[in-house]
């Protein structure tokens, strides 16, 4: 069908009951692009209506070079994505009437460039879709199509003009999308190759305008690399751009109080996402499998092998299998930590201020009146070597109040009013005037962690294809009326990541997990399949435009948090 045959229908069908707006369903071409009405909500009160608009490659003309790599695709996506979402504003309730009547919406991104199902590029032919809502408007429950004209006729093909098709573009400013995406790639794979786990180039501005704006603040102090960790990186698109290498090992960063410690650890644990260009974090790149651990009071815990930092519980209790609905703090960070081994995250991200301090350290004192044998936790301090020797995970960690890992830290950064300084041979001189070597003792090596853990099969579930699902902003999702608290994964940045988080956890319980496969093997079986199809990897039917890329070791930390949804078993 065409425009003409919308329109004559939506001419026929004004003035009726709500309902009939489910006749448009279907596709229509308007010659340069396809409109397609992919899901008519029932009332003008319910979710806005579906759409989603398909330009064929020819007629879009985007370069092929500025989509030929995943990474340039992504970024080009986003590009367009940002631009369509600036576009609709200006039309969005401009068509009259009650409830969500008029409403245009898309995906409007934050700081980090996220695959997004709103916007897709087709690697092959230069097909793009973008994906919509839009309220239908109605006059009570009576429909109102001649303010629905309005946004499929005028104020639609305007969006679509301005955004979807490469002549509507300065080609330079394409390209240095392009350029910028290519050069975050290279930072990322030049960071093992060189030893590092992070690098933060000099002029980077770190602080954020408020604690809950993620744009750039106004008059920050920018970055400047200590000289002794400063290296230089002859990056494609940018030339050479010089800033701070974070060895990997055991990196300390100390500071007083408000001089930019966890400023700088925040930088790091959303460098795992590219940036947008003016951020002022562009240049701010994280070894890509980082995690940012944290206690977390009154989480459960499923069967995860705690033992190799809690161990001999009074209560008898195996911590080899560990299970809790409700863990303390200490507990919580142990089985966090495990189970970013199981993920394969290379780096560790922690800060004092939300640790549990009992995880972290014991001092003397405490040593001397309650003695190892007493205590069934072993400190991360004891394992921080132990992890990187190995198994070759390094951590950051941000201390402001106790000394001690001045002892096992290979490099010290100091925060100074937002500007670094390594104070590495300083401090470990000033540590050994406090050092008892006759009070310390040598932590035996723990055994491997076991991660032979399976999801048991929920028979129910498989053939239950009304699933609900619901998302709660960044603070947990719900599935089958079961709350996942997430509020303390502090790297989910979207709420459409947790979105597809909801949808992985729905094709997994459904097609995955038999009683039989790890948890592991299927959500790296997950991701293979991701990684050639995309979101078509565990959405059946129709994509939603509300799904944007979450990393592996977010969707296994969720699965981790649930409590009834995923009875998680010793194999």
């Amino acid at each position: 069908m065409n425009k003409s045959d919308l329109q004559e229908m939506l001419r026929r069908i004004d003035h009726r009951g709500y309902p009939a707006y489910k006749e448009t369903r279907g596709k229509y071409d308007f010659g340069d692009f396809v409109l397609s009405i992919d899901h008519v909500q029932g009332d003008p009160f319910a979710s806005p209506s579906k759409l989603s608009v398909w330009v064929d490659g020819s007629k879009a003309g985007f370069d092929k070079s500025l989509y030929d790599t995943k990474d340039k695709k992504v970024a080009l996506e986003d590009h367009l994505l940002r631009n369509m979402a600036r576009q609709v504003k200006d039309y969005s309730f401009k068509a009259k009437g009650s409830g969500k009547s008029g409403l245009i919406s898309v995906t409007n991104p934050g700081q980090e460039i996220l695959e997004r199902s709103a916007c897709q590029i087709n690697a092959d032919n230069g097909n793009v879709v973008v994906r919509l809502e839009v309220g239908f408007p109605a006059n009570g429950r009576t429909i109102n199509s001649r303010e629905l004209e309005k946004i499929l006729f005028d104020f639609l093909p305007t969006c679509v003009k301005k955004t979807l098709y490469s002549v509507s573009y300065k080609q330079e400013n394409l390209h240095k999308v392009a350029d910028l995406a290519i050069d975050q790639r290279f930072i990322r794979e030049k960071l093992s190759e060189m030893g590092l786990v992070a690098f933060v180039a000099n002029g980077s501005i770190l602080p954020r305008r408020s604690g809950i704006s993620q744009v750039a603040m106004k008059d920050a102090v920018a970055f400047t690399s200590p000289e002794s960790l400063e290296v230089t990186l002859k990056l494609p698109g940018a030339g050479d751009v010089k800033g701070m290498g974070i060895p990997k090992g055991i990196t300390l960063i100390v500071g007083g109080g408000y001089h930019g410690k966890s400023t700088l650890l925040k930088a790091l644990e959303l460098g795992v996402y590219n940036h947008v260009a003016g951020d002022g974090r562009e240049y701010v790149i994280t070894d890509d499998s980082a995690v940012k651990l944290r206690a977390e009071d009154g989480r459960s815990i499923q069967n995860t092998d705690i033992s190799m930092f809690i161990r001999n519980l009074p209560n008898k209790k195996d911590t080899k299998s560990f299970y809790t609905e409700d863990a303390s703090g200490s507990t919580s960070q142990a089985a966090n930590t495990i189970e970013a081994i199981e993920t394969g995250s290379k780096v560790f991200l922690m800060d004092e201020d939300t640790s549990a301090t009992n995880f972290m350290i014991r001092d003397e004192l405490m040593q001397k009146v309650v003695t190892r044998d007493m205590e069934p936790i072993i400190p991360f301090i004891d394992r921080v070597e132990e992890l990187f020797d190995s198994y070759g995970i390094s951590t950051v960690l941000v201390a402001g109040s106790s000394g001690s890992y001045f002892y096992k830290a290979d490099h010290i950064i100091q925060m100074k009013e937002y500007e670094p300084f390594e104070i590495t041979e300083m401090a470990k001189r000033e540590a050994e005037s406090f050092r008892d070597k006759n009070n310390e003792s040598k932590t035996d090596i723990s055994d491997r962690p076991s991660f032979e853990r399976v999801v048991r099969y929920d028979a129910a579930f498989a053939k239950n294809d009304r699933i609900k699902i619901k998302t709660m902003g960044l603070d947990g999702i719900s599935i089958n009326k079961e709350t996942v608290d997430l509020r303390y994964m502090e790297q989910f940045v979207d709420s459409e990541q947790l979105n597809a988080v909801a949808q992985m956890i729905k094709f997994l319980k459904i097609s995955a997990w038999n009683g039989k496969v790890t948890v592991n093997d299927a959500v790296d079986k997950l991701y293979n399949r991701v990684e050639k199809q995309g979101f078509d990897a565990f959405i059946k039917g129709d994509i939603p435009g509300n799904l944007a890329y979450v990393r592996k070791q977010e969707l296994y930390g969720a699965i981790n948090r649930c409590r009834e949804l995923v009875k998680i078993e010793k194999k």
